[in-house]
Formats: C-alpha cells, sequence, structure tokens
C-alpha cells in the first residue's frame, strides 16, 4: 500500500473500536487485555510463518517485551487517576515521545508543522476525553507517571519496528515478532486473571473481534503504513483512535458529547488531517544565468569583383595543364566542293534566262 498514512489511520480507527466492544464482556479491563494480545499475536505470528524466525534479532524481542509492559502500564495508570486523565496522558504522550526518540536515536529530526499540529492534536486528544466529565482517581501522580511510563514504552516499540521495517524486515514480520513475543508473555497474566468468560458467546466473539480485527488486522496496517510513513507522523496519526472511540460512543452507546469535548474532536480532526497531508519541499532557486562570451567579429567582405590573391599552390594539389589540342587538318577535297556546287547553281540560272 502507497499511501502510508491512510493505512495508520485505517488501524486507528479499528483500535477506535476496541472499547465500544470491550463493553460487551464481563471480564475485567487486565484479562481482557491480555486475551486480546493472545489471539492477536498468534494470528499476527502465523500470518507471518517462517519470516518471524529470518527477522528475530535482541532488539525486536525486546520490542515485545515493551509492547506487553505498554498494556501493564497503561492499566495500572488508569486504576490510579481514572479513565481520562490516565489515556490523555498515555496516548497523548506517545507521539511526543516517539518524535524525540526518533530524532535522539535516529537523527530524524521533526518538521515544525508535525511540532505544531502534534501539540493540537494532543489538546483536542484532552479536550475531548477531559470533556466527558471523568473523575480523577485518587493516586494521581503515580497514575500520571505510569501513564507516561507507557506512552515513552509504546514510542519504543514504534520507533524499533519502523527501524527494522525501513531496513528491509517485511512489516508482517515484524508485526508477528513483536506481537507474538507479547502474547508469549501474556498468556500466564490470561491464565492468572481467569479465563471463564471466555467459554460464553458472547464474550467469545468480542475477544475473537478484539484479538483478529482490533489487533492482528489493525497492527498489520499500523505496519505496512510505516513503510512510507515517518514513525513521528505515524504515531500522532494514531491519535484518530480517541475520535472514533467518541463517534461510536455517540451513535452506538447514545453517550452525549460536551461543548468542550466537540471542540477538542474539531481540532484533533484538523490536526490529523495536517499531519496528513504531505508537506511540499522548497522551490529550488535557479542558478545564475552563465555570461555569454565575447561576440566574434566579422572581417571585412571583399568587394564584389575584387579578385584574391591565391596563396602558393601546393605541389600535391598542383593543377597538370593539359596540352592543346591541335586544330584538324583540312580534307583533301572537302573544302573545294561548296565552290563547285555554287558556280554550277549560277550557270544553271543563267541558261535559264535566255
Amino acid at each position: 500500500m502507497k499511501n502510508g498514512p491512510l493505512a495508520v489511520v485505517a488501524a486507528a480507527v479499528l483500535w477506535g473500536t476496541a472499547g465500544t466492544a470491550g463493553l460487551l464482556v464481563s471480564a475485567d479491563s487486565i484479562a481482557l487485555a491480555a486475551a486480546r494480545l493472545v489471539i492477536g499475536g498468534a494470528a499476527l505470528a502465523l500470518f507471518a510463518g517462517r519470516g518471524v524466525l529470518r527477522v528475530l534479532r535482541p532488539g525486536l524481542l525486546l520490542a515485545a517485551v515493551a509492547v506487553a509492559a505498554y498494556q501493564l502500564c497503561f492499566f495500572a495508570a488508569v486504576g490510579r487517576t481514572g479513565v481520562a486523565i490516565g489515556t490523555v496522558v498515555a496516548i497523548g504522550s506517545g507521539p511526543v515521545f516517539t518524535g524525540l526518540l526518533s530524532w535522539a536515536l535516529h537523527g530524524e529530526r521533526p518538521s515544525r508543522r508535525w511540532a505544531l499540529a502534534t501539540t493540537a492534536a494532543v489538546s483536542g486528544c484532552a479536550a475531548l476525553i477531559v470533556g466527558g466529565g471523568a473523575q480523577a482517581g485518587g493516586q494521581v501522580v503515580s497514575g500520571v507517571l505510569l501513564a507516561l511510563l507507557g506512552g515513552l514504552i509504546y514510542a519504543f516499540y514504534a520507533v524499533t519496528a519502523a527501524r527494522a521495517i525501513s531496513a528491509g524486515a517485511p512489516s508482517g514480520a515484524v508485526m508477528g515478532v513483536l506481537f507474538g513475543g507479547a502474547a508469549v508473555i501474556m498468556l500466564p497474566i490470561l491464565a492468572w486473571r481467569g479465563g471463564a468468560w471466555l467459554a460464553e458467546p458472547r464474550g467469545l466473539l468480542a475477544v475473537l473481534y478484539l484479538g483478529l480485527a482490533a489487533t492482528a488486522l489493525a497492527y498489520f496496517l499500523y505496519g505496512r503504513g510505516l513503510r512510507t510513513t515517518p514513525v513521528a507522523t505515524a504515531a500522532t496519526l494514531a491519535l484518530a483512535e480517541p475520535a472514533v472511540a467518541a463517534v461510536l460512543g455517540l451513535l452506538v452507546l447514545g453517550e452525549r458529547l460536551t461543548p468542550l469535548s466537540v471542540a477538542g474532536l474539531v481540532l484533533l480532526a484538523i490536526s490529523l488531517v495536517a499531519v496528513a497531508v504531505p508537506e511540499r519541499g522548497p522551490v529550488p532557486e535557479r542558478g545564475p544565468v552563465p555570461e555569454r562570451g565575447p561576440v566574434l567579429e566579422r572581417g571585412p567582405v571583399p568587394e564584389h569583383g575584387a579578385v584574391t590573391e591565391r596563396g602558393p599552390v601546393l605541389e600535391h594539389e598542383a593543377v597538370l595543364e593539359h596540352e592543346a589540342v591541335p586544330e584538324h587538318e583540312a580534307v583533301p577535297g572537302r573544302g573545294a566542293a561548296p565552290e563547285r556546287r555554287r558556280r554550277e547553281a549560277e550557270a544553271a540560272r543563267g541558261g535559264e534566262g535566255r
């Protein structure tokens, strides 16, 4: 897919549906996140097949640990600060940390437009979520620190994946390593939290959707988008997730948006469009026009009829003079024939006159 930003936004749309689908399940959030990663990670690893083994590197294995750690940090932060503050800090800090890590580790300096659009997008995200009137939890400071740690962890595995993909590794195989490894880590956590709710048809269908669509397909698209989209830009485009969640809450769950939430949604949408539209490069300046050399003056044209002197004739170009051809000598008898005929004609005319 050549349109990388479109693939990233499509992934964010799928992520935005996770909250609505999760309401159909009676399980706690940590068990749900573990089940989602186990199913989605297994699907990505199976889809990549042997490609997982070809791209297996220590850096990607560390990124797989980061994928699992992000889930734990996020839910721990939400439990301390409340959903609104924890979500804003974790999701909003992700693009900022991603841009800084890309710059610090790989020299990919973010553009000024990205910085302005990301600031506006994070502000819109905050207004969208906090405008819902959610209350803060009792351990705000520790929760915010955990949310910031989650944003940093997200930035780490996003930058690591983007670096591997830009180096030529297949995006599907890279995502298979990251989320397949995270699935192995989260499997004991799922067993610890209990999975009795998976026996219910409603819970099973919901977790299958979360694993196959909101995780496997979403991160497959995200990996494809990273082929042509800078990771800092992709992280900002991923902020479409809370916007989609808010719209689904309005349309499906009957939730209401406050004026502050509507303003945040509009600001977020404008910021994402500003990031998605590619920047125009500077118009190259024209170089200086080269100066023309001096005009050669033509020499004097000889007058008509003037005879120009010829240079010396080279020996190999000497013209051989032809010998004069002698005139034909008169043939005896040929010159007298006309005179004799003239006299005979005069004699004939005289005889006729007498």
